[in-house]
């Protein structure tokens, strides 16, 4: 009955496996075989994958509707050396994540609905394809919590920004104004330029 799971994919919705022919009883047998493991009341984790776990497709099943964010975004930008010891996802604040995965350790960021929608950008690696912040909402973001991130990652993250030729300061002045930081980030520059 695996047959009918994609080996290329590290987890699936319900609504994936019920497109490759899947009912819910054949779901239910493909868990008791060990095929499938249940993650949440939607997804489920295809133990027959044979690809890479990035942690990454590891919290997007747990967090479906979760964006990548803050230090971890920064990571994925090489806007930092910091290695974090979570995975930053943001939701909105009237979202609920009921579990989180045992490992990867995920920290998670409820923003408010301005901020969680502004700058979603969708990135892809060889496990999945994922939901990200831009990289001028990411600095943003990092200026805007910079008391919880830390003033020297921080100030580590806007100078490698600032050193980047693909950057663009009227972006982040409008995601700095419009998400209330402008001041900051213009105290910032000051000092950094």
């Amino acid at each position: 009955m695996a047959a009918n799971i994609p080996k290329t994919i590290h987890f699936l919705s319900v609504d994936e496996l019920a497109k490759n022919g899947l009912t819910y009883y054949k779901i239910n047998r493909l868990v008791d075989e060990g095929v499938l493991t249940k993650v949440n009341k939607s997804m489920y984790e295809n133990m027959t994958y044979d690809g890479d776990e990035t942690d990454f497709s590891i919290v997007s099943a747990y967090a479906p509707k979760g964006v990548f964010c803050m230090m971890s975004a920064a990571r994925y930008y090489g806007l930092t050396t910091y290695l974090p010891d979570a995975v930053d996802v943001a939701v909105e604040r009237s979202m609920k994540i009921s579990t989180l995965p045992a490992w990867p350790e995920v920290k998670v960021w409820y923003f408010p609905e301005k901020r969680y929608h502004e700058g979603v950008t969708v990135v892809a690696d060889e496990s999945g394809t994922y939901r990200i912040y831009d990289i001028e909402k990411t600095v943003v973001d990092i200026v805007y919590y910079r008391n919880k991130v830390g003033i020297e990652e921080t100030k580590e993250i806007l100078r490698n920004y600032l050193d980047r030729d693909d950057r663009n300061l009227v972006k982040l002045h409008r995601y700095a104004k419009e998400l209330g930081c402008e001041k900051i980030l213009s105290t910032y520059l000051e000092v950094l330029v």
